[in-house]
């Protein structure tokens, strides 16, 4: 059997962060580990661009136009959607998901869902570095990943 995967080999890639402004404190630390895995593993500071929409509910139109552009070898989605009193989160994070994931399959460019759901704030603050590690530097990890195995396919 012959396994295909990818690496995380950066060098030469250009990445677009799409993310979102509410819950800026959040996301802020997601961008921050994004924007650290990218460059640990060979991404030049140059070659990443962060584009900010005002809510999670405005990303996946911002991934969609980002992935056409085809400036973009990967396009890191990043968001922070947290349970309130309404049912308004429960609305938000299944269009935020499914929006992604039609960008992410009609594509060819890579793009990566870093968007939080979550029941409270705590919870969001743990995946965004506090505790759990930072969902963030884990969409760039898989980001390159994917983008590194696309070439190889």
């Amino acid at each position: 059997m012959k396994v295909f995967e990818g690496n995380f080999n950066g060098k030469g890639c250009k990445i677009a962060i799409a993310a979102s402004r509410f819950n800026s404190t959040i996301v802020e630390q997601l961008i921050k580990g994004c924007e650290d895995g990218l460059l640990r593993n060979g991404v030049k500071d140059s070659d990443i661009s962060l584009f900010k929409v005002p809510g999670a509910f405005e990303l996946p139109q911002l991934a969609n136009r980002l992935a056409a552009s085809k400036k973009y070898d990967g396009v890191v989605v990043l968001g922070a959607v947290i349970r309130g009193e309404t049912p308004h989160f429960d609305y938000v994070a299944a269009e935020v998901s499914k929006g992604v994931a039609s960008v992410s399959f009609e594509s060819k460019t890579p793009v990566i869902f870093g968007v939080l759901t979550t029941d409270n704030t705590e919870q969001a603050l743990h995946r965004s570095g506090i505790k759990s590690g930072n969902k963030g530097f884990e969409a760039a990890l898989s980001c390159l990943e994917t983008i590194d195995l696309y070439k190889n396919l």
